[in-house]
């Protein structure tokens, strides 16, 4: 009977060390937690990197496409995006057929011609995409370009907006200030820059004019200043900024949240067939503005002015757009706004190098505002107290650069 005794304890331990883990498995599991998050975060701030050298090679390239020729050589800014946006449909069937191991007929048939409605949903931010475009020239032609840099800075905070009613996404207050804060640098920088072209140009006119025809000069410029409305201008310049974030935030949507079929849940349709669908939309689009070109644009025939920089230029266009749908995909709308917003400092700083460009104190006032605010967006202030940090956990934004 002691024998029977005693394998009771020992059944009895031989249960407990089955049921519960060892000390170092937990120790694994939360180590491997801990190094996915880690990961997730530097591939974030990786795909924002890239995004910052993209769209300053962009914006460099562009310029010099521009600048380098006569008006009359110069390519068509229609033929411009129907060629990129074909490029980015190619690439991204490229990148499906890798996706799917050859299946692209079959990813495409699942996708597009099965499940038309669901494909239909990519044409909104498309439409929204030119709606925007639309009224941007609309706003140029009724507002100054100062004017119109600084209110089109608004697009940050109408992003952030959008997000937290479509998205349910939260941000704290610090954020918020921090948004506000790198919209303003972002129009300081732009506005010194712009500031010192316009004193150059008139600098250059005045040695090169008489006095009578400066009078001429002036009294064209007060009379185009009268055609303006500065009501039409602040309008458009305000949808712009709500149809981009429409636009941006929508796609986003699309992109993270799983679909419905037949009342259960599908898993998202993946990025490189979104990218598929948008690209032929926009193509289609592309289309139908070019037939509706007027004027010298409508006389020179399709990819005009097409250089060896004009196709790295659409290299970049075509890569960048690919690269947008992964930030939205894997970071959000605001992070990819600003950087955008750290491109501008950026590509002010290359074009010093580049083109012999002088940066004034303003540029450098705007550019600490965004890169301060860029920074303690993701990041904690220096001075933050214990309370409010544990109130700031319930947000939904995390940092990009984490502690060592």
């Amino acid at each position: 009977s002691s024998t029977a005794t005693d394998q009771i304890p020992n059944a009895m331990a031989s249960e407990a060390a089955v049921d519960t883990p060892p000390p170092k498995a937990a120790n694994v599991a939360v180590a491997k937690t801990a190094a996915d998050a880690a990961t997730s975060q530097s591939f974030r701030l990786f795909l924002l990197v890239l995004m910052v050298l993209q769209n300053s090679a962009t914006v460099l390239v562009g310029r010099y496409t521009r600048a380098s020729v006569s008006p009359e050589d110069s390519y068509v800014v229609n033929h411009l995006i129907v060629i990129c946006e074909a490029a980015k449909f190619f690439l991204s069937c490229l990148l499906e057929y890798n996706a799917t191991s050859g299946q692209l007929y079959k990813s495409m048939k699942e996708n597009i011609f099965d499940r038309p409605v669901d494909a239909l949903k990519i044409i909104i931010p498309s439409l929204l995409y030119l709606v925007q475009n639309s009224l941007l020239y609309v706003a140029l032609s009724n507002l100054s370009a100062p004017l119109f840099q600084v209110t089109y800075q608004a697009k940050l905070l109408t992003t952030a907006v959008v997000s937290t009613i479509m998205l349910n996404r939260r941000y704290s207050f610090k954020q918020w200030i921090c948004l506000s804060l790198l919209g303003v640098g972002v129009a300081i920088v732009v506005l010194g820059e712009s500031g010192s072209k316009d004193k150059d140009a008139k600098a250059e006119s005045a040695e090169s004019k008489t006095d009578e025809t400066a009078d001429a000069s002036d009294a064209e410029e007060s009379a185009g200043d009268g055609k303006q409305n500065l009501f039409v201008g602040l309008v458009a310049v305000s949808i712009a900024c709500l149809s981009s974030a429409l636009a941006g935030v929508y796609f986003e949507k699309v992109l993270k949240k799983p679909t419905n079929e037949g009342g259960a849940a599908r898993a998202p349709v993946s990025l490189w067939m979104r990218n598929i669908q948008m690209a032929f939309f926009s193509v289609c689009i592309g289309f139908i503005q070019y037939m509706g070109l007027k004027g010298d644009d409508a006389k020179k025939p399709f990819m005009h002015g097409f250089t060896a920089w004009v196709y790295v230029l659409v290299s970049l266009q075509a890569g960048g757009g690919l690269l947008v749908a992964a930030v939205i995909k894997y970071a959000d709308n605001v992070l990819k706004g600003m950087a955008t917003g750290v491109s501008v400092v950026f590509g002010s700083i290359c074009a010093v190098f580049l083109f012999g460009t002088e940066l004034s104190g303003q540029f450098f006032t705007g550019a600490a505002l965004v890169l301060g605010s860029v920074y303690f967006f993701s990041n904690e202030l220096p001075c933050k107290s214990a309370k409010t940090l544990e109130t700031d956990k319930a947000t939904e934004m995390k940092p990009l650069v984490l502690p060592k």
